[in-house]
């Protein structure tokens, strides 16, 4: 029996996996290389508020805190796009009564922390993790002030730290045929804020995620509890519209004005913001192996880190959590057998919401505006409403499907986005979408 699990990273996965892991009786230490954010100050700008759903609020269920968590998150009903003409139009998200959650990563981690401490899990703060010696499975950490630590043994680590994890380093170094890849997409991002109104309300419609897409780029914006919206603007480093032309706050004025007006009449401080707040890049992870043995394991964006525009990079490290805790009881704490089966599920689902990811980038910043694409999605509702087993539109089997595995969603998205293409290339569909001779098009397909 594994008694000593020691998980490397204190964010929202290794926080949730502490608490999964001392609720059966597990000792677990956890080591976070920065301060406790309970206590410092955190910076801003870097956060990219997050959308719980129905995955991740599962994981949270399984071990009672789904409850606790809804009371720091505000629902969002759908997305508000807001379009440079002025115009705006909400397109809810599945069916009625599905949602999403806003909820920030601060508050959530720091809620994680406290619940977790609570079921007896240690947190060491200010530890860096230097080496691991897996012959001898001894540990290593410095302090951030570069004073070695004493090594201790462990059972078991979980190498829950993140995109530019040191535990996946290691695991790295000394491994025969580690395969590993890494990909930059050619946006960065940088955060925004809108305040209340003057009376101490939201500015905006609260219930909704907000977009300003403009083809190239997009601005995002999502709800606080204390009624101010956190936007973001994903946005070219280099090029005609990016961030090296935007270098002078008369640039910035003159961009934001004729591109987003209506939000520019929100943001007071847009500019001092925009030269305050750091540029950020975005990165996809993908690598293999994740385990080593009995004794190691990458989860969350150690494993499988992704760009933010699915809303799922939380929900399948959350998920991951949930996973590899049913294997606990189906293997009776064989952890080589856990840890085996953890990577082989585990691993085609992280490529697959990886590449949705990607994906749902160009349809967010480009076709939310797009009336041929807003008819797509009008009938792929009405044939989800009419055939619910048939027909599953792609965005509900990631976010409110939980059964549904990512790579199945990738699979059977791509499968319906084909039929969709022909569909829509039908001469007339604009006038006759809702007929019969479509549907009886789109069955006969699905069918074959």
């Amino acid at each position: 029996m594994k008694e000593n699990i020691t998980i490397i990273g204190a964010g929202l996965v290794g926080s949730l996996l502490s608490i999964y892991l001392s609720k059966r009786g597990y000792k677990v230490k956890v080591y976070e290389r920065r301060g406790d954010m309970r206590k410092e100050k955190m910076s801003a700008g870097r956060s990219i508020n997050l959308a719980l759903s129905d995955r991740g609020l599962l994981a949270l269920e399984k071990v009672g805190l789904a409850e606790e968590i809804k009371k720091i998150s505000i629902p969002m009903h759908g997305r508000y796009i807001h379009n440079l003409d002025g115009s705006s139009a909400f397109q809810p998200y599945g069916k009625e009564g599905q949602y999403i959650n806003s909820v920030s990563r601060g508050t959530l981690n720091m809620k994680l922390m406290d619940l977790a401490e609570e079921q007896g899990v240690e947190i060491y703060f200010n530890e860096k993790l230097s080496k691991i010696d897996w012959s001898n499975e001894v540990i290593e950490f410095e302090s951030n002030k570069n004073k070695p630590l004493p090594s201790f043994k462990t059972d078991l680590i979980f190498g829950a730290d993140g995109a530019f994890s040191a535990a996946r380093l290691q695991h790295q170094l000394q491994h025969g045929k580690f395969n590993y890849s890494q990909y930059y997409i050619d946006c960065g991002y940088k955060e925004l804020t809108i305040p209340p109104t003057s009376d101490g309300e939201f500015a905006m419609q609260v219930n909704a995620l907000h977009i300003w897409p403009r083809k190239d780029y997009m601005l995002i914006a999502l709800p606080n509890l204390d009624k101010t919206f956190t936007c973001t603007l994903f946005f070219p480093f280099e090029g005609e519209a990016s961030f090296e032309k935007l270098s002078t706050p008369e640039a910035v004025k003159s961009f934001f004005e004729r591109t987003f007006p209506d939000a520019v009449k929100l943001m007071p401080d847009y500019i001092n913001e925009f030269f305050t707040n750091p540029t950020s890049s975005l990165v996809t992870v993908k690598c293999f192996p994740w385990i080593r043995g009995d004794k190691f394991a990458l989860i969350g964006d150690a494993a499988h880190a992704i760009v933010p525009f699915f809303g799922q990079g939380m929900n399948c490290g959350f998920e991951d959590c949930r996973v590899l805790d049913e294997l606990i009881d189906k293997h009776k704490q064989d952890w080589g057998k856990i840890l085996k089966e953890y990577q082989t599920l585990r691993k085609p689902d992280g490529d697959a919401i990886a590449d949705l990811a990607i994906n749902n980038f160009t349809e967010m910043r480009d076709k939310t505006a797009d009336p041929k694409f807003l008819l797509q999605k009008k009938i792929e509702a009405r044939l989800h409403e009419k055939y619910p087993d048939k027909w599953i539109p792609a965005y509900s089997q990631v976010t409110f499907s939980p059964h549904i595995r990512y790579s199945e969603a990738l699979k059977r998205g791509q499968m319906q986005e084909a039929i969709m293409q022909d569909v829509m290339a039908m001469p007339g569909i604009e006038e006759k979408w809702e007929n019969v001779e479509v549907e009886d098009v789109i069955l006969r397909r699905l069918n074959s």
